[in-house]
């Protein structure tokens, strides 16, 4: 807990030089969004030629009617894996490295798809453009020299953390993404990526993103060995020490999950007295239960959405888009903090979006919301929300996804609202959801 408050209070901390610009934002601003890359006789690759470039790579279909064939054509492939990972080629970080533009500022025709009601980019669109350029790194990195259909079938695991450095994006700026690959183990790597916003006539960073990527066979149905990664320079060895500790840190966090290991004495206590607070003194019964002044239920922050996963919404395998699953999830948890409290929040960070199992077309997904804590912190008067987003798949009934947010309300509300947790099941979960 303490290190997250360390990191949320640093976010805090970071200047934002779109300030001035945000307030007096209204409609199509002139302040030369359009960057020199985007000019006649410049090609660059754009947001929209990542997708079909996907589709090229592992020859998807273009339709849904001729998804059953194109299926059919990728089995063929399994021939072109390697037995081990000693038989592929080594890469270097500059292999999968990329720049992908989304020109908001030279093509306004696209603002409207990525406009929100207060006249700034839509955060959930910015997600599922981060999904489709880590895969496409991610593509770039297992490229083989002949230039054939690639056998691989990479798909977003997990994203480690996004951390924001400004509160807004505008919408008639230029953005450019760029990314390359960090780190790499047997069947999956890590891939990081930057945003930036060009904004007189400099690109100001914007966000900064760890994504975890795994590399399927061709039919998805089983590991295939990723391509070793090399340095090159004394910068590159510090990635590669980093990536490594991310990922001793990830399972780390996993072997402390509570399915795992039961809470420690100094958690123990903490549980009891959250207990204690609420009960009745007047009264000896678990029933009876007591709000302090200005708590509510965790039960009663809950909010829920269903979704029909139309086959509009499809990866390059068939399967459900992971982007549309975290743009989905973020939307309904924004939702959510802002009518508890009664103000617009602002996304800080994003943490841990876990895809425990794919979604298949034409799933019924239930998505439900709950916000779990809320923190002023030194004399800002800040709140902070997390809401934790199962997204479920009917057949199975299964949790699919899981999403952690934080996010800053805007103006802050007028009394110190707290949430007290009431159950047994809650308390755990207010305690440790930075580590389920």
């Amino acid at each position: 807990m303490k290190l997250f408050f360390y990191r949320f209070r640093m976010l805090h901390r970071i200047p934002s030089v779109f300030i001035g610009a945000c307030r007096s934002l209204s409609g199509n601003s002139q302040h030369g969004g359009c960057s020199p890359e985007m000019i006649e006789g410049h090609s660059k690759m754009v947001m929209n030629d990542v997708r079909n470039g996907l589709q090229d790579i592992v020859g998807a279909s273009k339709t849904w009617s001729e998804n059953i064939q194109a299926i059919k054509d990728r089995t063929s492939l399994s021939s072109l894996l390697v037995s081990k990972q000693e038989d592929l080629p080594v890469k270097r970080m500059k292999d999968s490295y990329l720049e992908v533009f989304l020109p908001l500022g030279s093509q306004p025709s696209l603002r409207e798809k990525y406009l929100n009601v207060h006249n700034f980019v839509r955060f959930g669109r910015i997600l599922e453009d981060l999904d489709s350029f880590g895969v496409l790194i991610s593509y770039n990195h297992m490229k083989s020299e002949n230039g054939s259909r690639s056998p691989f079938s990479i798909v977003t695991a997990l994203v480690d953390e996004i951390d924001l450095c400004q509160k807004h994006i505008l919408p008639d700026c230029d953005l450019k993404f760029t990314g390359n690959v960090s780190w790499v183990g047997k069947t999956s790597m890590e891939v990081q990526m930057h945003l930036s916003q060009y904004y007189d006539g400099v690109f100001t960073p914007v966000l900064n993103a760890t994504f975890v990527m795994v590399t399927r066979d061709p039919e998805n149905k089983g590991p295939a060995f990723v391509n070793p990664l090399k340095a090159e320079t004394p910068e590159e060895e510090d990635i590669l020490r980093k990536g490594k500790l991310n990922k001793l840190k990830r399972i780390n966090i996993s072997q402390q999950s509570l399915f795992k290991m039961a809470p420690n004495e100094e958690e123990r206590k903490l549980i009891h007295e959250l207990f204690l607070n609420t009960l009745d003194p007047r009264t000896v019964s678990f029933r009876s239960r007591v709000l302090s002044e200005n708590s509510v239920w965790i039960a009663e922050t809950k909010l829920k959405g269903l979704e029909i996963c139309h086959p509009q919404e499809r990866n390059i395998h068939n399967k459900i888009f992971g982007g549309f699953l975290m743009r989905k999830a973020f939307e309904l948890g924004w939702a959510n903090a802002c009518i508890y409290g009664n103000s617009r929040p602002h996304v800080v960070a994003v943490d841990d979006i876990i895809f425990q199992k794919p979604v298949e077309i034409g799933s019924l997904l239930y998505l439900s919301s709950q916000n779990l804590c809320f923190t002023w912190m030194e004399s800002d008067i800040l709140n902070h929300m997390e809401n934790k987003i199962k997204l479920h798949h009917m057949k199975s009934q299964t949790s699919a996804n899981k999403t952690h947010l934080r996010q800053l309300l805007e103006p802050a509300p007028p009394s110190k609202v707290k949430i007290r947790v009431k159950g047994h099941t809650l308390n755990i979960t207010i305690i440790f959801s930075f580590r389920c």
